[in-house]
């Protein structure tokens, strides 16, 4: 039965529309302005830019006959109905379950014996050995950390332009990849900018993770696949998953090198010192790894029971690098300067650092670092990169109503670690620590005292420079307790 407009309860009539249209907010439209056309169409909150007065939407054909590509990794309906219908061809892990439950049998049916070193060679198995892949070279190189909600494209984007090396999606879930579930799936896309990429993903079994292994391998644009053995988050570590791999070592290796076997890229792990400070585990994990062939471990010198508590433990680090045979390491934890990022770098002799509530709180660390030196920003230039930020969310998420709401709450939950910055030349001494609760203080002019306070309604004041007034019933609370520094 076909649907009329008139069974639908919304408004079909465009002139009406755009008569009680709100005023647009943005004198450009993001989208329009980069591709040459907006898909928002008459809902776009900057609409007048390609708009006519009828509701006629303008074209400009030289860009649109680019067909301008920005971002990959979507997913196809084909491949969606093949996931849904569990149809989609698994054969490479289909062949490591098959490996890996010989394995346990031989050992008795159990996962005890699952990564015995041979005495011949101290490697695995030839017949689970990973194929030979092309390095990436991770050395010497800045790299910006998975990071939940506020690690999103544009703000990716944004650390790019400050010159980091390595970027990497937000932390997946194995299971919701493979039902292909769409917010899922949107935080693999990748955008061109992104020159060496990856994606982190999390779960707790051989098929969730084998299988999404190698679907990714197939079917995404990626440089290397990391494993999250290191998210402390209670729900996830009680699932087994992040850190909670930790629990279950063997089982954990097993899938690690099924991972790495299914996939032509190379891949990662980013794991915690253990999961109690008391035992910390991470030199034996990393000899493990070492043995599978995994080219990069990236290790946050702390427990899962310390989540952010307590300085990481850069010693420990430095004997976890030197644990390592081939296996390339990098460091994690509290870099805030390029003082600290060359010292450790100095004195650990790791291959690299990851970087992740330094460069929410400055992004351009990543600049600083490379330039060795500080950089007072000002609070017009910091406003220009919000400003940059908003453009960028705007052209990733759309620019209606909803597009706008989605721009102004990861702006947010950004601005609670942006207030956190201290700007370099109210700063007796220096270099600041990450652990260092910032005073309260007047900037040197009215914004930079705004841009510092921890007061929620005045980073909606912010964001209204930005993206115009918030609707009336508009309610925001940060999900990150970034302001605490014990959290």
């Amino acid at each position: 039965m076909p649907i009329h407009s008139s069974c639908c309860k919304k408004s079909h009539d465009l002139a009406k529309y755009l008569a009680s249209k709100p005023a647009d907010i943005l004198k450009e439209c993001p989208a329009y302005t980069a591709f040459g056309r907006c898909p928002q169409g008459v809902k776009c909150r900057a609409g007048s830019c390609h708009t006519l007065p009828d509701g006629k939407q303008l074209v400009n054909e030289e860009l649109a006959s680019k067909d301008i590509v920005t971002q990959t990794n979507f997913l196809s309906n084909d491949i969606r109905k093949a996931l849904r219908a569990k149809k989609y061809d698994f054969s490479r892990s289909d062949e490591q379950r098959k490996l890996l439950d010989a394995k346990k049998n031989n050992y008795g049916g159990d996962d005890s014996g699952l990564n015995e070193m041979s005495a011949e060679n101290k490697r695995f198995d030839p017949e689970t050995r990973p194929v030979k892949k092309k390095p990436i070279d991770f050395i010497g190189k800045t790299y910006l950390a998975p990071l939940t909600t506020v690690g999103n494209m544009p703000f990716r984007r944004i650390c790019k332009e400050y010159g980091v090396d390595i970027t990497c999606s937000e932390m997946a879930m194995a299971g919701n990849i493979l039902k292909g579930t769409n917010g899922e799936w949107a935080l693999l896309r990748r955008h061109v900018s992104e020159d060496i990429f990856g994606v982190q993903i999390c779960g707790n079994n051989f098929e969730q993770l084998v299988n999404t292994s190698e679907l990714i391998n197939n079917e995404c644009n990626v440089d290397f696949i990391d494993l999250n053995v290191g998210c402390p988050i209670d729900s996830v570590y009680e699932k087994g998953c992040g850190s909670g791999m930790f629990k279950t070592p063997n089982k954990m290796y097993g899938i690690i090198n099924a991972m790495n076997n299914v996939t032509d890229f190379p891949m990662t792990v980013k794991y915690r010192t253990g999961i109690s400070i008391k035992q910390p585990i991470a030199i034996k994990v990393t000899q493990k790894l070492d043995e599978m062939g995994i080219q990069l471990g990236i290790v946050h010198g702390r427990s899962r029971q310390q989540r952010y508590s307590k300085l990481a433990d850069w010693d420990y680090i430095k004997q976890v690098k030197e644990s390592s045979k081939h296996m390339q390491i990098f460091g994690n934890g509290d870099v805030f300067s390029w003082e600290d990022y060359w010292e450790k770098m100095e004195e650990t002799k790791v291959d690299g650092i990851m970087i992740g509530r330094g460069a929410l709180i400055k992004p351009w660390i990543f600049e600083e670092i490379k330039e060795r030196k500080v950089w007072d920003i000002t609070s017009n230039e910091r406003l220009e990169l919000l400003k940059k930020f908003c453009n960028y969310g705007l052209e990733h998420w759309g620019s209606d109503d909803i597009g706008v709401n989605h721009t102004r709450r990861y702006l947010l939950e950004w601005q609670s670690f942006l207030c956190r910055y201290v700007p370099v030349g109210l700063l007796e001494v220096l270099p600041a620590k990450m652990n260092q609760r910032p005073p309260a203080y007047y900037g040197r002019n009215e914004l930079e005292t705004l841009m510092a306070s921890t007061n929620v309604a005045d980073w909606i004041k912010i964001s209204e420079m930005m993206l115009g007034p918030t609707p009336d019933d508009f309610v925001f609370i940060p999900k990150h307790k970034s302001n605490s520094y014990e959290g």
